[in-house]
């Protein structure tokens, strides 16, 4: 055991040299960033990010096919693995079962037969991203790679791209058109650094049954360029820790920077690698913009406190409280990938968790399920209908505003808000939550206060304990308007609350809007 040791501890430190050795000779963009957390902190969060609040992503890719959710090209080689700590045989994964119904075994049929089954046959980013921008999105985000290790973009670095299989077309370029076309931001989603260990499971085989010890197509050095190579043991964290990998994450994530020039880029995990490949590559990101003739100011996220020095992003899940800077939420209104059956978010659960986010200084990118054929099923259209009705109404509160001094208040805030089920970040919270009776949001723009009353249905008036003209965040009420109503808003302010009386008419939302000039 402690020879093991010392074997684990001399390549942990042959890995440290070896990435010190590589990050020292990387090329990126020279310019005000350098590859440190010093100098990352000097970054300055573009004013669009702040102002626009709402992106849509579009995470979305080959692992549609089989029409079974995410994760599908890692769980499909999940058959039976032994548990040595229970010493028993775990259950096969659900993936891997329908894989073997539909498809057949993965040593015969693997994900590399899956990938020229996306057609993409029914996409038109251009109309779907005139619909986005109607819904309210005033930015868009198309996948890159997810962790299958297929990009999605004209890569000369991968041969497995959308350009040379599949729908045979540049997804991120059609994508990146249309936004332009339509006046939207656009960004990228790179999955690829989890990849390296995420994809282990094609090297396998079965361990029982008929086909017991027959390797997975994975195995096959011919197709490794897609599965990677196998890794040592020990690396087998969310991040792999072989510096090979790792920079061959770098090159190809520039070749994706350089090509595209994209308004945000967003990592799927923490500074990749926790090292100076990850620094490096975001030192890159921010001075190739400032490169461009017309820089707009870029948005890099990963799910890691940012210290300043990026935008945090929490999946699934929300900050707890008002943040220094800017943060967002990436979350869907189903399952990653499009999956026969599943339940969808409603239309008043994204209105409410954008207006949540937003009264805390963070943004809402939510992914739209596509099909694999590439457009949206009619529940999804009739969610997006009912976001795009609230929008249009209320959407000056959401837009260019800044938090008030106090995020909410209402019954819902009295106990201990439930962590966020991806809880990356101290002091994450869920994303979608329920509301009662009584639970306000605000948000501020100039001297305007905007006041959202989350569930308003069933009370004919709303108490707000905050404009309390003795309370701490008191402040003297000039007027106040519902939007969307024209009707003359009665309202009370005494030292203990301002109590806003709901007109006769209103508009047909669940959450109503009142504009308060102070």
């Amino acid at each position: 055991m402690k020879a093991f040791k010392i074997v684990l501890c001399c390549l942990f430190l042959y890995g440290n040299f070896a990435v010190k050795a590589q990050t020292e000779s990387l090329d990126y963009q020279q310019g005000k960033f350098k590859p440190t957390d010093e100098s990352l902190k000097t970054y300055k969060y573009p004013q669009w990010f702040s102002d626009l609040k709402f992106g849509i992503w579009s995470h979305w890719g080959p692992q549609a096919v089989p029409r079974q959710g995410d994760w599908y090209a890692r769980g499909m080689y999940e058959r039976d693995t032994y548990d040595c700590e229970k010493q028993k045989y775990n259950n096969a994964n659900r993936y891997y079962t329908y894989h073997r119904e539909h498809y057949g075994h993965p040593s015969e049929f693997g994900y590399k037969d899956i990938i020229p089954l996306w057609k993409a046959e029914r996409w038109n980013p251009e109309d779907l991203m005139k619909l986005y921008k109607r819904v309210g999105a005033r930015y868009f985000v198309s996948m890159g790679s997810h962790h299958d290790n297929f990009f999605l973009w004209n890569s000369k670095l991968n041969r497995w791209n959308s350009v040379n299989m599949g729908p045979k077309k540049d997804v991120v370029g059609l994508w990146q058109a249309a936004a332009k076309k339509e006046g939207l931001y656009f960004g990228v989603s790179e999955h690829l650094g989890a990849s390296y260990t995420w994809f282990q499971t094609a090297h396998r085989s079965d361990q029982l049954g008929n086909k017991a010890g027959v390797p997975y197509d994975g195995n096959n050095p011919e197709y490794w360029d897609l599965y990677h190579k196998p890794t040592l043991p020990g690396d087998n964290s969310w991040y792999t820790n072989n510096p090979e990998f790792q920079r061959e994450w770098y090159d190809r994530i520039l070749e994706l920077i350089d090509n595209y020039h994209p308004d945000l880029l967003y990592t799927d995990g923490g500074l990749p690698f926790g090292n100076d490949f990850g620094r490096t590559m975001i030192a890159h990101f921010y001075n190739q913009d400032a490169k461009q003739r017309k820089p707009r100011g870029v948005v890099y996220t990963c799910k890691e406190t940012s210290n300043g020095r990026w935008v945090s992003d929490y999946e699934r899940g929300a900050a707890g409280g008002i943040r220094e800077h800017p943060w967002q939420t990436d979350t869907s209104i189903g399952d990653w990938y499009y999956r026969t059956g599943q339940k969808y978010m409603t239309a008043i659960e994204v209105i409410q968790m954008l207006i949540d986010i937003v009264s805390k200084n963070g943004n809402l990118l939510l992914n739209v399920v596509q099909t694999p054929e590439g457009d949206l099923e009619q529940d999804v259209l009739d969610i997006l209908e009912g976001i795009a009705a609230w929008m249009d109404v209320n959407n000056e509160a959401i837009y260019y505003t800044r938090p008030w001094k106090i995020f909410g208040e209402g019954p819902s805030l009295e106990g201990r808000e439930q962590a966020s089920g991806f809880d990356h970040i101290a002091g994450a919270v869920k994303d979608v939550r329920e509301y009662r009776t009584g639970d306000v949001r605000f948000t501020l723009k100039n001297k305007t206060l905007y006041i959202f009353d989350m569930e308003s249905k069933g009370a004919s008036a709303l108490h707000i304990k905050a404009l309390g003209l003795q309370s701490k965040t008191g402040q003297k009420i000039k007027s106040v308007k519902l939007l969307g109503s024209s009707d003359k808003v009665v309202w009370t302010q005494n030292d203990d609350e301002a109590v806003i009386t709901k007109p006769a008419s209103t508009p047909a939302f669940n959450t109503l809007v009142y504009a308060i000039q102070l």
